[in-house]
């Protein structure tokens, strides 16, 4: 009887109740699934985006798929958190580069890492604001405001895009004169 309350206390002091210390408890971060805002006029699409717990921060992955004609070589998205009394907060607004190929499809996962806290109930909204290619840049015109409509429930209201020629990251016309 005296040797197993000896390993009792044995085991409490091992445990962490030495010294009238308590052990903390450790705060397990969690994968957190991300709702889309598809763009409809860009020429990507964004499905299964979810924020993956890694060393302390979040970084982004999702399954993204290329309609166009051309190569996409990055993207700026807005990540924005809503909480259960519907408020409102920007957690990231990111530029982000890579390869897609013309009419790919790819598992990304972005290595900038988001840092924050997520709050029980809250939901995350992430919406591709530019797209990024050799040839051309399309652009979320009031893409701030369309994103807050969004949030609050309006979802009468549709962005617009802007295409334009990428003057900077386009190739040059090689001509040849006889």
């Amino acid at each position: 009887m005296r040797s197993l309350l000896l390993a009792t206390v044995v085991l409490f002091c091992l445990v962490g109740g030495a010294h009238g210390q308590k052990s903390q408890p450790k705060t397990e971060r969690r994968n957190v699934v991300v709702e889309v805002f598809q763009v409809l006029g860009l020429p990507v699409n964004v499905h299964e985006a979810v924020l993956l717990a890694k060393d302390g921060c979040y970084v982004l992955r999702c399954r993204m798929s290329n309609e166009s004609s051309s190569e996409i070589s990055g993207l700026r998205y807005v990540l924005t958190s809503i909480d259960a009394s519907g408020g409102t907060q920007l957690i990231a607004n990111r530029t982000e580069g890579f390869g897609l190929p013309a009419y790919g499809m790819k598992n990304l996962t972005f290595v900038t890492p988001i840092r924050f806290n997520p709050k029980e109930g809250s939901r995350f909204v992430l919406m591709v604001e530019q797209v990024l290619s050799a040839e051309a840049i399309w652009e979320v015109i009031k893409a701030k405001d369309t994103l807050e409509a969004y949030v609050k429930g309006d979802y009468s209201i549709q962005p617009n895009v802007m295409r334009v020629t990428n003057l900077v990251d386009a190739p040059t016309q090689i001509r040849v004169i006889y």
